[in-house]
């Protein structure tokens, strides 16, 4: 019996697992990918755009070769982070079920018995914190032809695509960020973008930051790059794909490889099995939780990182810990009242 379980070992997780550590309750990490799973899925050689303070689990850890760590960089200041403290992470392994057993009453306080079941054992635990990142299911078109071999979710790097002819569909970072790289190594771009997107300079609408968008307005003007105002996707097949405007005039460009990269959304279906309830968040449905304890509306059930408002690095990380010193407080008090 763990008195914590953490699904999840991104920057939340790892956050969570070192407080749980510290505390010393007992605890243990599931992730079904690896350490830093989501920064792993950026692409190689990425400038993450945060200085060192905004992503260190501890002050002056990170120590990147420039100004701003690279993804290799924050991956390795992870990992690091992860054996060099001894945390209890168990990688590749995949929760399947969450289950409610039962609820045990001491002292008037109540402690809720979980059972986790992942394809390699079984667990059970006083308290489960959700610490998932958003990447688990990528947005789609649903548009004929974007099941194709060469039509992605995801990007990873440029270079099989020198000289080919690039298609990005997206109006945030990550699309820009896409578009950027394959522009500057050579591929025959094509940025197919809502207006609205392009031209909101709202950061905190999910619109391309403006270290992305500069250099992109560069490549536009060296004629690296082309800009597509998008109405929508009509068709994609092996040698082309039909792009309508924003006024519905339709154009087929020719095109070998297409990147869609609208957003994902974080896996909701073991919070929603066990009753948790959901609200409008800044950017999707999030859990309803106290903004203190990150408690959900089901007791012992705690969010972090994806699941909370808090979606950046910085703010993940302090959400992770926010949950597990709810957790230890709770802990402790039982212990107090126990002990006399």
């Amino acid at each position: 019996m763990y008195d914590l379980l953490i699904i999840g070992a991104g920057p939340a997780g790892i956050s969570a697992a070192y407080e749980a550590e510290t505390a010393g309750i007992s605890y243990v990490v599931i992730e079904k990918g690896l350490i830093g799973n989501t920064i792993y899925n950026y692409p190689i050689g990425l400038t993450v755009f945060s200085t060192p303070d905004e992503l260190e689990l501890l002050p002056g850890g990170l120590n990147p070769g420039r100004q701003k760590p690279t993804r290799e960089e924050l991956l390795s200041y992870y990992v690091r982070f992860v054996l060099d403290n001894g945390l209890n992470v168990r990688t590749e392994e995949t929760v399947l079920q969450v289950k409610h057993l039962k609820d045990e009453s001491r002292d008037n306080i109540k402690e809720a018995v979980f059972e986790v079941i992942t394809d390699k054992g079984r667990y059970l635990s006083n308290n489960i914190l959700f610490a998932i990142g958003a990447m688990d299911h990528p947005r789609r078109l649903g548009v004929p032809g974007e099941d194709l071999p060469k039509v992605h979710h995801q990007f990873r790097e440029t270079y099989p695509w020198v000289r080919k002819r690039a298609l990005v569909v997206g109006g945030g970072n990550s699309a820009g960020e896409a578009a950027l790289f394959l522009a500057q190594e050579g591929a025959d771009t094509t940025l197919a973008i809502y207006r609205s997107d392009w031209e909101n300079n709202d950061p905190k609408q999910g619109c391309i930051k403006y270290w992305v968008k500069q250099p992109l307005e560069e490549e536009i003007r060296e004629h690296c790059l082309k800009l597509f105002f998008l109405g929508r996707v009509v068709e994609i097949s092996p040698e082309s794909v039909i792009l309508e405007d924003e006024t519905g005039n339709q154009e087929t460009i020719e095109n070998d490889v297409v990147f869609v990269l609208i957003g994902a959304d974080a896996e909701l279906g073991l919070l929603k099995d066990i009753g948790v309830r959901f609200t409008e968040g800044k950017y999707s449905m999030v859990p309803v939780y106290d903004p203190n304890t990150r408690e959900t509306n089901v007791p012992g059930i705690f969010v972090a990182g994806h699941f909370t408002n808090e979606r950046h690095i910085k703010g993940a990380i302090e959400t992770g810990r926010a949950a597990v010193n709810s957790i230890v407080q709770r802990k402790k008090h039982l212990l107090q009242t126990t002990a006399q």
